[in-house]
């Protein structure tokens, strides 16, 4: 496993910051991490909680262990010499020491979800994360992510967006960097929400349907994560390759050997 990478930190947070879109693209072990660090372009990883489960049999929403959630992080981090932000669902109970355990396997960022809890209690969740990364001594990355929408249901919509920018600002109030909004998001939704959290603040996910990252970067998104979407584009091509071999086929042309 990795130490504790104050630089890395650093770079995860001026890559926030920074004008261009971050788009972190989601791995779940060792060599994806590895394959998708050598793609020219790939400033940062992200893991994705759905896929690390999947991958060890777990369903998601944290039934897979913490301890079992950090020890695939840390196994990512030391694969790669790009800053690596963990997917780790609500904090398993514990947030800010779960957040610190991360730290030491060479984590530098993490989502964490509200779940939509109370506000103050999601409020006090979200601090314990920042005290965390601050008495560990680094820049951690926090992309605090409100489940406003995907919980959203038969809600009013304008009710939903109004709890996503009061939630998200009251996260960044207690240092979040950005606001983590998953869903598929039309354009309108996301000018509102760039309007009411802040420019360069918003994260966003990636699904078949969403926006462009460069319409994205244009309303003043930070940053795009893919989650578990990488895992299933393998998968499919897995599903099609063993669909073609068993049909008498031969391997897809162009298959890299992996180094």
């Amino acid at each position: 496993m990795t130490e504790i990478s104050p630089a890395k930190a650093s770079e995860l947070l001026r890559l926030h910051q920074a004008p261009e879109i971050l788009q972190v693209i989601n791995v779940w072990d060792a060599i994806t991490a590895s394959v998708a660090a050598d793609v020219a372009g790939v400033k940062a990883l992200a893991t994705a909680s759905h896929s690390i489960a999947a991958s060890l049999g777990y369903e998601d929403g944290e039934n897979i262990p913490a301890h079992l959630m950090i020890e695939a992080a840390g196994r990512i981090a030391a694969a790669t010499s790009l800053p690596v932000s963990a997917d780790l669902e609500s904090g398993y109970g514990n947030p800010g020491e779960t957040v610190r355990r991360a730290i030491g396997v060479g984590i530098v960022g993490a989502n964490i979800e509200d779940q939509m809890r109370p506000l103050a209690d999601a409020i006090a969740q979200m601090s314990a994360v920042v005290r965390a990364g601050q008495d560990e001594g680094i820049d951690f990355v926090l992309n605090a992510r409100t489940d406003a929408f995907v919980k959203g249901g038969d809600r009013n919509p304008d009710d939903v967006l109004a709890d996503a920018i009061e939630r998200g600002k009251a996260f960044l109030d207690v240092g979040a960097t950005t606001v983590f909004v998953p869903g598929l998001l039309d354009e309108a939704t996301v000018k509102a929400l760039v309007a009411g959290i802040g420019t360069n603040k918003v994260s966003v996910i990636n699904v078949p349907g969403s926006l462009s990252p460069a319409r994205l970067q244009e309303l003043g998104v930070s940053r795009i994560s893919y989650g578990p979407w990488t895992q299933r584009v393998a998968l499919t091509a897995f599903a099609d390759a063993t669909a073609e071999l068993i049909a008498g086929g031969a391997l897809p042309e162009g298959t890299r050997p992996l180094n």
